[in-house]
């Protein structure tokens, strides 16, 4: 008899974005030694085991979708190649922007690379199963019990397996807080028609990731800068972004422009040690009136309209009972239809991911020697900017389906980040016209 996995309800919405993008998350990381394959194996296969969703196929049956649980072998999940160094990135590029069927025997695969004694471990896993947030919890988790089986003959069962659903983003709230926070119907954030300049859509566009590093000098500054200037990380990043859209697509000065960003729902919960690796990630739109004068006031901009958010006590919460309802009380296909109606998925889009703690993804001593995840390829006119660190270096990414022009459009866009970046971070001449 077929075995059932409930879909919940960010299953159901990433299953629905697969109009927008390819809905996958992609991680690298290089190692300066020869990992152990057969230990490799059988952690991974203890990991399958234990998330029986990473070995299942999303069944949408039109009226209430599930997730039918498959026999998978080792073969079907992880794949090994020995390469010349000289062929790690395109290797690694090919399989980051290959695609990972919801109706497919697993929902996560694994490339290892192997060349001039390093080991570079390729990851893509359906956004389905685990956000960004959880996807980085899990490869900590992932290394951890590698080190434990390998160095301590510890079997790798230490990974977590506990509720998947959307409402345990609740369960550390007051009681009187979980009940206005599952009363909150309204979605409050707008549309806007302002997009990427990307070329039209064609049938001959291809997935490609580009990607811009800062290096640890450049994002201390940013950290040391946005410091002085009350501004986090996110909101240099975002100003930079902007600023950069700006000046890319033309927009005029005096136009309103909003890019959403990620809201990590973990903020609510006090731990998440006893859920079950899922997604709880919501949008925060940051609007800014008008572009400014310079970086600086589009800075103070950006920091007003996140902080306007941040205020609010059930930031990300908003719209969360909506779609729950929505996919209650209507067949799935029906309930699709609906959502698409009151969603507006964001043109313009950022996920700062974070930092990758090298130490917490060292495989027996040996930390990755460099490393990024990036989200979704998007299609056009859709685009997210991916933001994470590692070893105090900052990477930037952009997955797209597009072709050379757009990817020449995307490096002129990290190009124009990289020159408001250093604006934002080089002494400020006082403007005595103000």
């Amino acid at each position: 008899m077929e075995r059932r996995l409930n879909a919940e309800l960010w299953d159901k919405m990433h299953y629905l974005f697969r109009d927008f993008n390819d809905r996958v998350v992609h991680a690298e990381f290089e190692y300066d030694f020869t990992i152990d394959l057969e230990a490799l194996k059988t952690v991974l296969i203890c990991a399958f085991e234990k998330m029986p969703v990473l070995h299942s196929s999303f069944r949408d049956n039109h009226v209430s979708p599930y997730w039918a649980v498959n026999r998978y072998t080792i073969e079907d999940i992880m794949s090994v190649k020995r390469i010349d160094e000289s062929d790690a990135d395109r290797e690694a590029d090919s399989f980051l922007t290959g695609e990972l069927p919801t109706d497919g025997r697993v929902q996560m695969k694994l490339l290892v690379l192997l060349y001039s004694g390093k080991t570079r471990l390729c990851f893509i896993e359906n956004h389905m199963c685990m956000d960004g947030g959880d996807f980085k919890y899990f490869l900590k988790d992932f290394c951890r019990n590698y080190n434990e089986y390998v160095n301590n003959k510890v079997s790798p069962l230490d990974f977590r397996t506990g509720n998947r659903s959307y409402t345990s983003v609740y369960k550390d709230l007051s009681r009187a807080d979980q009940k206005a926070a599952q009363n909150l119907y309204r979605n409050i954030n707008k549309k806007d028609s302002h997009a990427f300049p990307f070329t039209e859509k064609s049938k001959d566009d291809r997935s490609f990731i580009a990607r811009k590093t800062f290096d640890a000098e450049t994002f201390a500054k940013i950290k040391a800068e946005g410091k002085k200037l009350g501004a986090t990380i996110n909101d240099m990043l975002v100003a930079a972004y902007f600023y950069s859209l700006y000046e890319l697509a033309g927009f005029g000065r005096d136009e309103s422009v909003s890019i959403s960003c990620a809201i990590d729902l973990r903020r609510h919960l006090k731990s998440n040690d006893d859920l079950g690796y899922t997604n709880h990630t919501a949008w925060m739109q940051c609007r800014i009136p008008e572009l400014g004068r310079d970086i600086f006031e589009t800075l103070s901009y950006a920091i007003r309209s996140a902080n306007e958010f941040k205020q609010d006590k059930f930031m990300g919460l908003y719209g969360l009972p909506l779609l729950s309802l929505g996919y209650k009380i209507m067949p799935h296909a029906a309930s699709e239809e609906i959502i698409k109606i009151g969603y507006s998925n964001p043109l313009l889009a950022m996920s700062n991911i974070g930092i990758l703690e090298v130490e917490k993804l060292a495989l027996c001593g040996n930390e990755p020697v460099k490393g990024f995840m990036t989200g979704a390829v998007k299609y056009k006119p859709f685009v997210l900017l991916s933001a994470t660190s590692m070893r105090n270096e900052l990477t930037l990414s952009m997955c797209v389906r597009g072709n050379e022009k757009d990817r020449k459009i995307v490096s002129d866009f990290f190009d124009l980040m990289e020159k408001n970046i250093n604006a934002l971070i080089s002494p400020r001449i006082p403007d005595f016209s103000e």
